[in-house]
């Protein structure tokens, strides 16, 4: 398979040198780290845990013939100068993009489709609301407005101010660098004006259905835009703050269109592939089945190299880590070492989750009864997500009120995608591969345990019984399926409270805050090591920009000594 060819090094011979830099852990962030590290020149080495690179971007064949991703499933957030500085298209990336993007079935026979072409949202849209058709263009383009501010923030370090002693030169060297930064974020937010930058505000401040509700009337309509906003969360629309995920996750774009999503030829783990090999010829060494158990630290202040699992030293110059800051801090770090306060922000930090990802191989299509159709091949509503169980605001509210009283969701809130209508090598002929991204599922419920087996069939079974709802017969059509829980997630893929965003990207936890204050510009209190996961600036999803970022600051730091 693809991921032996990138296994380059032993794990014995990793000990036969000081590298000049080692990266823990082999998802894309690690990954893109490496691939801008070994272009700059250095001796990088990337250590994985697993079998297979990737981390929550990959792709895995669990029932013969169907290949799923089984965590992350869709691609808009991989930031363009990424695909772009490293060539992701000459190393294998295919994007296919949808058209429409988005289905939401109603039980009422009604529907709502959504896509890039604004005639036909607006002739959509006008079946629920003529007011909110003539809104939607309006509310597009202010987010796209939104979006190219953000842009400035994503792909750049934080201000942060200077953390460790540093020469006279390095602190002005620092300040200007900061200004730059500051003033191109006052001309940015010049050009927008006044009353967009108080609208920015209200979005990043307010509940996504507060913002939803001051611009649309119709419950479809405003549920759709409104899971955006809870998303990998355990918010609610109603939570303040969940107005910003709902930007974070319309920020992305494909080959330059904005907000745009796509599914990926292979699956997402094609994404980690052309990343790692980008990295590998520039230099890059990738080596799988190798676990990392604790950071080798010299005089308790600066990082040398880490312990594998075995007792192997691996000695290096930096080390990055693209695990969670919990799994960094508190468990590869040696007690009594990091500052008290840096030690309590990350112990503390909110690595809650309630999200469940089932990743299921059908027979055949579901047919949804709202469209009238009954035909074996794709239609329009099969291409995009599929949004069920989601008709108003309220049913996503309920729904996260449940696992707020410490039970799974009722009427769980669940995005379906279906990647094998656009993607032919992923399932066999004539079946196909479904994502379920679900919520809300409380790590620890109340009512049962996830690693009880029937605990377990019994929820999965919820699920296809609501998806019976609006599509008779799905629940026949299932061939087998692989069930990941928080817990699961935790322990399959080290993310710490099932968490995908390495963390909660609530409003104190991002940009300056992330992954605490004073330390988010990729460097940690101990010297030598930086993070480069998506618990660090600008947080969760397939961008790629924590570890281009990070990289940036190793190369910067490394060229100064």
């Amino acid at each position: 398979m693809w991921r032996r060819s990138f296994t380059t090094t032993s794990a014995a011979a990793l000990k036969d040198k000081k590298w000049d830099a080692l990266i823990i852990g082999g998802g894309h962030n690690g990954l893109t780290a490496a691939a801008y590290l070994a272009r700059g020149g250095l001796s990088v080495a990337v250590l994985e845990r697993r079998h297979i690179i990737g981390g929550a971007a990959v792709t895995e064949e669990l029932i013969p013939g169907f290949k799923f991703s089984r965590c992350s499933y869709l691609q808009s957030l991989l930031r363009p100068a990424v695909i772009n500085e490293l060539d992701l298209a000459k190393h294998g990336l295919k994007l296919l993009k949808r058209n429409p993007s988005s289905f939401t079935p109603c039980l009422d026979g009604r529907y709502l489709l959504l896509g890039p072409d604004k005639d036909f949202n607006h002739s959509q849209i006008s079946k629920f609301s003529q007011a909110d058709a003539e809104a939607y263009p309006m509310y597009e383009s202010q987010l796209e407005k939104f979006c190219k501010f953000m842009d400035l923030v994503l792909d750049s370090s934080p201000p942060e101010y200077l953390q460790h002693k540093s020469s006279l030169n390095e602190q002005l060297k620092s300040k200007l660098q900061n200004s730059v930064f500051w003033a191109s974020c006052l001309r940015h937010a010049a050009s927008m004006g006044q009353k967009d930058m108080v609208e920015f505000m209200d979005l990043l401040l307010s509940p996504a259905s507060k913002v939803l509700n001051n611009w649309f009337e119709s419950d479809v309509l405003k549920a759709t835009l409104g899971t955006d906003a809870v998303i990998g969360s355990t918010a609610s629309v109603h939570t303040p703050g969940s107005g910003y995920v709902l930007l974070h996750l319309v920020m992305g774009e494909t080959d330059g269109e904005r907000g745009v999503w796509s599914y990926v030829e292979g699956g997402m783990g094609s994404i980690s592939k052309a990343i790692a090999s980008a990295a590998v010829t520039a230099g890059a060494h990738i080596v799988t089945n190798v676990e990392v158990s604790q950071l080798l630290i010299k005089n308790s202040s600066t990082v040398n190299g880490v312990i594998l699992a075995d007792g192997t030293e691996v000695h290096a110059s930096v080390v990055l880590s693209n695990a969670t800051p919990y799994k960094t801090f508190m468990e590869l770090v040696p007690n009594n070492v990091l500052p008290n306060d840096y030690f309590r922000a990350i112990k503390h930090s909110d690595y809650s989750s309630a999200t469940t990802k089932i990743n299921v191989a059908v027979d055949k299509l579901p047919q949804f009864q709202c469209c009238k159709s009954n035909h074996s091949h794709a239609g329009p509503e099969h291409v995009g997500t599929i949004h069920i169980g989601t008709e108003s605001m309220e049913e996503i509210h309920s729904a996260s009120h449940d696992a707020a009283n410490g039970i799974p969701s009722r009427r769980p809130v669940i995005e379906m995608s279906i990647p094998s209508v656009l993607d032919k090598t992923i399932s066999p002929p004539g079946m196909h591969v479904i994502n379920l991204f679900v919520q809300y599922t409380p790590y620890k419920p109340l009512d049962g345990d996830w690693q009880d087996h029937d605990y377990r069939e019994s929820f999965a079974q919820k699920c296809f019984t609501l998806i019976d709802e609006y599509a008779p017969g799905f629940s026949t059509s299932v061939i087998g399926y692989d069930m990941l829980t928080p817990p699961d997630l935790e322990r399959d893929f080290g993310l710490t409270g099932g968490n995908i965003y390495h963390g909660a990207m609530g409003l104190d936890s991002l940009f300056l805050m992330r992954p605490a204050k004073g330390w988010s510009n990729y460097k940690t209190p101990l010297k030598g090591l930086y993070l480069c996961g998506s618990g660090a600036h600008p947080g969760g999803g397939v961008m790629g920009a924590p570890g281009r970022n990070a990289a940036h600051v190793v190369l910067q730091d490394v060229r100064k000594t």
